[in-house]
């Protein structure tokens, strides 16, 4: 799939910006106009509804998404511990896509719980296949989600894991006994 044109990259992130900052009930048209310094005119000809701006978001997180998933594959470490590794909310731009998400999924928008499901099964399948285990992979997972989750709900905000990660990192090479 070939990248998305730098204007609509452009409008969804700041359609992300408005949904952290100010949530979906502030993110109209014209606010996430406002945001991308674009006219509404501007915005309405890439996404001309806020149901295709939400689908322009799904698509930009599944994305990101997919391409984490491959560098997980690839991690030289092993996908479960680059998965531990970088569940920690480090506010990068697949970290805010994913919350944006996140909030229109609260809000019971299906496509964004279609995107969120997308993703979090890509990434199980992964950990699945490298672990060959899927028990096993499925607490790899709840234990990054919960790093994810602490880390987020504090507002911590750092590019280098929390102390406890190394702890935790040695639990997941006991649990996987070397598979990944």
């Amino acid at each position: 799939m070939p990248p998305p044109p730098a204007a609509r990259t452009k409008l969804v992130d700041a359609f992300v910006s408005v949904l952290l900052e100010h949530g979906e009930r502030a993110a109209t048209l014209d606010a996430v106009a406002a945001a991308a310094g674009v006219s509404k005119g501007g915005l309405l000809y890439h996404f001309p509804s806020k149901a295709a701006l939400i689908e322009g978001l799904a698509e930009h997180v599944e994305q990101l998404a997919a391409d984490d998933a491959e560098l997980m594959r690839t991690a030289p470490e092993g996908p479960a511990a680059y998965y531990i590794h970088t569940s920690v909310y480090a506010d990068t731009p697949i970290d805010r896509a994913i919350i944006a998400t996140t909030r229109l999924s609260q809000g019971a928008n299906e496509r964004a719980r279609q995107a969120l499901h997308r993703i979090r099964q890509g990434w199980l399948d992964v950990l699945t296949d490298a672990l060959e285990d899927p028990a096993v992979a499925r607490a790899v997972m709840l234990i990054g989600d919960g790093l994810y989750y602490n880390a987020a709900m504090s507002g911590e905000t750092s590019e280098t894991p929390p102390e406890d990660v190394d702890e935790l990192l040695e639990v997941v090479r006991r649990m996987t006994d070397g598979r990944d």
